[in-house]
């Protein structure tokens, strides 16, 4: 045999029995893969959070030691300011990621020159959602729907705030709070003494006004004096018409000046609350003394022994010009402004801040969606001043009787619209409409002149 190949053939012989000692488990250890990491588990924050969201994320510490920038117009030691602090230091807490809050009396003037200069905060807190809309037609702002889901968006509020907050087909912000305008506001004791029913339609509402004129009293306390802003009541009273007597897409189109003030929608709506505005008999001073009565001194005459007026048309802040020592639900209460025609439903008037974002980051999206959660608005729930937005907000998370009350009349309104006035062209809404609407009152123009007046003002496309 050759050499060579016995050589080659034994070494053979030795790799092949090298291979079957391993194969049949011999000393050699294979080398173990490394267990995987366990996922880190959301804790339980006492609220519900969207699956799959930033929020989410945050929650398990992800972006912890970032910061998130909210200008808005609250300052830190104000009120409102104090309040803000307070509903989102949960937040921080949970997160580890810090809020700054940039809040100064002249935000609506600052904001445009920190967005013009590429200095935007990553979340603005914009009083009204009208205001956004110039940022929204730059392309500045982001679609919530780019990182919010539908069906949570949907869960949390009803559609009309999901409706205020959509810019040319962006939905620009979430609503965070808000103040309901759509009471009455009136002299429990007296009224509870006097057999008063509360009014649930129009028809009972001016029957009652009848029924107080037939008993030798007035029934409303109404002015609308105001220095520069006098007829701001006025307006308010044409908005809650308008949402009692036309459709949501007729109110939102006067809003949008496409629906002229001349028109029969928005004549029909001042005539309806002129019925009682201009009797003299249903009005403490009689219609002379609307204009030249302060909005804030119009509700003090209820608290007279006996009342000289019972009732009063005003948001959940005219408490605050209440007599000293008055106490809610024991010298005075409120109720829902009735609807006129069934088929609009139970509107509700309201004015209240969107959280509108610039600034898309992980931890960005995080804060905007806890904005979505009534927690976010502890501070002014728990210490009063406003109401949640959200729909899952429940009556327990109010710390202030009154306001848990309001809480629950908002819970049954089938939709909700925003102050008109604030909405419009300055010219307009804070100019020619408070303007003539007032002149309407003090009988120096008629119907027809003011609404043609107004018209005239308004900007053109």
């Amino acid at each position: 045999m050759n050499k060579s190949r016995f050589t080659l053939t034994l070494f053979s012989l030795f790799v092949m029995a090298a291979l079957v000692l391993a194969a049949c488990g011999g000393k050699a250890t294979p080398t173990a893969e490394p267990p995987a990491p366990e996922p880190t588990a959301m804790p339980d924050v006492g609220f519900d959070v969207m699956p799959g969201g930033a929020l989410e994320e945050a929650l398990k510490g992800t972006y912890k030691g970032t910061t998130v920038t909210v200008d808005g117009a609250f300052e830190g030691n104000d009120p409102d300011g104090v309040k803000m602090a307070k509903s989102v230091a949960k937040f921080e807490e949970l997160t580890g990621i810090d809020v700054n809050y940039i809040g100064n009396k002249e935000f609506e003037a600052t904001i445009s020159v920190r967005v013009d200069a590429g200095d935007a905060p990553d979340i603005a807190d914009f009083p009204q959602p009208g205001k956004a809309a110039q940022y929204v037609a730059a392309g500045k702002v982001v679609d919530v729907r780019s990182f919010i889901s539908e069906e949570w968006l949907s869960r949390q509020y009803n559609q009309s705030w999901r409706d205020m907050a959509t810019i040319n087909g962006i939905e620009a912000g979430v609503f965070h709070r808000f103040n309901g305008k759509s009471l009455v506001w009136y002299p429990k004791k007296a009224w509870d003494a006097a057999g008063y029913k509360i009014p649930e339609t129009w028809e009972e509402l001016l029957a009652l006004t009848q029924q107080i004129a037939d008993d030798g009293d007035t029934a409303w306390c109404i002015g609308i004096e105001s220095g520069a802003a006098t007829g701001w009541p006025a307006t308010d009273w044409t908005e809650e018409m308008m949402l009692r007597t036309t459709s949501l897409e007729n109110y939102d189109k006067w809003v949008a000046g496409e629906l002229p003030f001349d028109s029969p929608e928005v004549k029909k709506a001042i005539e309806t609350w002129s019925e009682i505005w201009f009797n003299d008999a249903y009005v403490f001073g009689g219609r002379s003394s609307i204009v030249s009565t302060f909005f804030g001194d119009s509700p003090a005459p209820m608290f007279q022994d006996p009342p000289q007026c019972w009732m009063h048309k005003q948001g959940n802040f005219i408490t605050g010009f209440f007599p000293e020592g008055k106490v809610a639900g024991v010298d005075y209460g409120f109720f829902y402004l009735p609807p006129v025609d069934p088929a609009y439903g139970k509107p509700f008037l309201v004015a209240g801040d969107v959280m509108v974002m610039f600034n898309d980051r992980p931890e960005v999206r995080a804060l905007m969606e806890y904005f979505t959660v009534p927690q976010s608005a502890s501070g002014w729930l728990e210490g009063g001043g406003a109401l949640a937005a959200h729909q899952t907000a429940t009556p327990d998370m109010y710390g202030v009787e009154l306001e848990r009350g309001i809480a629950e009349l908002v819970a049954q309104a089938t939709s909700f619209r925003f102050d008109g006035s604030d909405l419009m062209p300055g010219e307009v809404g804070a100019g020619s409409f408070w303007e003539h609407i007032t002149s309407y009152v003090a009988g120096s123009e008629d119907l027809d002149t003011a609404m043609k007046a107004i018209d005239a003002t308004w900007p053109k496309k």
